[in-house]
């Protein structure tokens, strides 16, 4: 090849180049500009160590209508490898300045590549979403159908092997609400939206006429679908929290998490949590800041903090490793357990064994909300759901009971040998119920008011906690502020070195949706 014609297909290739990286067009960069969104490159530059992007396929192009080829640069998703906090990720950015990111043959191609690299070399994958839906005509008919759909078995197979993250900034409809659905970490920026298809469509097939908010807007899935675990105002917040939540992920599951600095002053801060409960067992406070001093300073994370509020469950670190923090909050519903708590409780135990991360459970609960609403849910489904899931864990389990625990629910919140280590507090009650409501159940009917407060006294006092540190159901009991203490020494007693602090992931293939 002579130097002429080298010159003439390297200058073609910078062309091409170029093109691509113009994404939809200088007038719809501009307008999303002017809307205060980030574009799919910016996206990419902001989330990632800089310099680090590799891409795959910028090259690429629709490949099934030929019109179309010369008006789809990269085939609206942007694909390829780069490093967070210098450990290297498989990443997929949707574009939706190119025909709305829609779902084609090419760019699916790209995205099975991704998920494949990420999953057979242990590489977290991040999905940044803003998409359409399936590309029209490429899906219709009996071809589209034949040639887009169903040719990779895996598509939808979620085995929990490396970390998936998505953010939803955008419209997401198609692919990239099905990632999400899938991921193990969801971040919603407001205003945005995620469905199964899009308002228009809706009203097309079922008259039903309703705007994106209403339809598949962020409180729906913060508040009732429990699909997002964050909700940020910005483009620039949601990737900050991406990069957050990975902080505290291993790369892969054959590896524990990434151990961290431990920030001055963390120790103090645990030798005040006692302050933080009521004198009276029937006043309500606010979990979060027991686990916020429990934790290594500023390391609480917390997922889904807008639905069942009567638990909480966080990501957090003592002594720099992390763990999985799940505390019952008297500050709503008195810490009873109802549906959607238990479903995010679940939820969280599943991440927790799927990627080597100890837990630590902090108990204060009169038990789980009955009623009618709750029978309607399904509440003893999805009871023993988080029975199972908790039995089928295999990292380690500690306790904490700080305050009541009654029923079944002292079973689920790792009583019983449910945990592998059970401590508890000198505040600590331990009964079958309540003892005002056994007071109903157990005294005749013809009991007056005197023989009705003895029999509640007795049952005050059975309940504490030296009848259950008698006969060994609890293995420990220690003032609150030597809390922190003990659970970084039962951390480091359980997390041996035996497995390399990897678990079994039992609970890898549990639904990836409650």
């Amino acid at each position: 090849m002579s130097q002429k014609t080298y010159d003439d297909v390297v200058s073609e290739m910078e062309c091409r180049r170029a093109k691509a990286l113009a994404m939809g067009g200088e007038e719809k960069l501009a307008k999303r500009k002017a809307a205060g969104y980030l574009n799919a490159r910016e996206r990419l530059a902001y989330v990632l160590d800089a310099d680090s992007f590799l891409e795959t396929g910028l090259f690429s192009s629709s490949s099934v209508v030929p019109q179309d080829r010369d008006r789809t640069p990269a085939d609206g998703k942007i694909t390829g490898f780069g490093r967070i906090d210098g450990r290297e990720i498989a990443i997929v950015a949707n574009d939706f300045t190119v025909k709305g990111a829609s779902s084609s043959l090419t760019n699916m191609k790209k995205i099975g590549h991704m998920k494949r690299v990420a999953t057979d070399r242990g590489l977290p994958l991040v999905l940044l979403g803003e998409s359409s839906g399936a590309r029209m005509p490429d899906n219709m008919g009996a071809q589209g159908m034949g040639t887009l759909l169903g040719n990779d078995p895996t598509q939808y197979l979620r085995d929990r092997k490396t970390p998936w993250v998505s953010a939803l900034l955008g419209p997401c409809y198609g692919s990239s609400a099905l990632y999400a659905c899938m991921s193990d970490f969801v971040v919603m920026r407001k205003g945005a939206s995620m469905g199964v298809s899009s308002p228009r469509l809706v009203a097309m097939a079922t008259g039903e006429k309703l705007d994106a908010e209403e339809l598949c807007g962020w409180r729906l899935h913060a508040e009732v679908t429990g699909l997002v675990d964050a909700v940020v105002e910005s483009d620039e917040e949601a990737l900050d929290t991406v990069r957050r939540f990975l902080s505290y992920m291993p790369a892969h599951h054959n590896e524990p998490p990434p151990i961290a600095a431990v920030p001055a002053g963390s120790e103090a801060e645990a030798e005040t949590v006692g302050d933080l409960l009521p004198a009276s067992r029937t006043r309500g406070y606010d979990a979060r800041r027991v686990i916020d001093r429990v934790v290594d300073r500023d390391s609480m994370f917390e997922l889904k903090p807008a639905l069942g509020k009567s638990a909480v469950t966080a990501l957090g670190r003592i002594a720099g490793r992390t763990v999985g923090m799940i505390a019952n909050n008297p500050m709503f519903k008195g810490g009873a357990l109802d549906v959607p708590a238990c479903e995010k409780i679940t939820s969280f135990l599943v991440l927790c064994d799927s990627y080597n991360i100890p837990l630590v459970m902090l108990v204060d609960t009169p038990g789980f909300l009955i009623g009618g609403e709750a029978e309607r849910q399904g509440a003893p489904g999805k009871i023993i759901n988080f029975m199972n899931a908790l039995q089928l864990c295999t990292v380690p389990k500690l306790s904490v009971i700080m305050r009541k625990t009654y029923g079944q629910a002292y079973l689920n919140m790792g009583g019983g040998r449910n945990s592998d280590e059970v401590a508890a507090w000198p505040t600590a009650e331990v009964s079958f119920m309540d003892p005002r409501f056994a007071v109903e159940v157990v005294a005749s009917a013809d009991a007056d008011e005197e023989e009705r407060a003895r029999i509640e006294a007795q049952m005050e006092r059975e309940s504490a906690v030296w009848g259950i540190a008698g006969n060994y159901g609890v293995q420990y009991v220690i003032r609150p502020e030597e809390t922190r203490a003990w659970l970084e020494r039962m951390l480091s007693v359980h997390c041996t070195r035996l497995r390399g602090g990897v678990g079994e992931h039992r609970l890898a293939t549990w639904p990836t949706s409650f």
